[in-house]
């Protein structure tokens, strides 16, 4: 005798959910695991985008001043 599994589609869109939740988790962990290691070995290349934009920042808030 054969005994079937009933999935109702919410136990399907569960499933696909968890599936999902968990291929992005990984990816995500994995991404912040492979920059410290690069950053610890000093491959990462540093971007000064950041301070660029806070200079320019800085020098128009300078010249409001004056």
């Amino acid at each position: 005798m054969m005994n079937f599994l009933y999935f109702d589609p919410g136990l399907g869109a569960m499933i696909i959910q968890a599936i999902v939740a968990g291929v992005a988790g990984v990816l995500l962990f994995s991404k912040n695991l492979l920059y410290k290691i690069k950053s610890f070995f000093g491959l990462v290349k540093e971007d000064h985008l950041f301070e660029e934009i806070d200079d320019d920042l800085n020098t128009e808030k300078e010249e409001k001043r004056d």
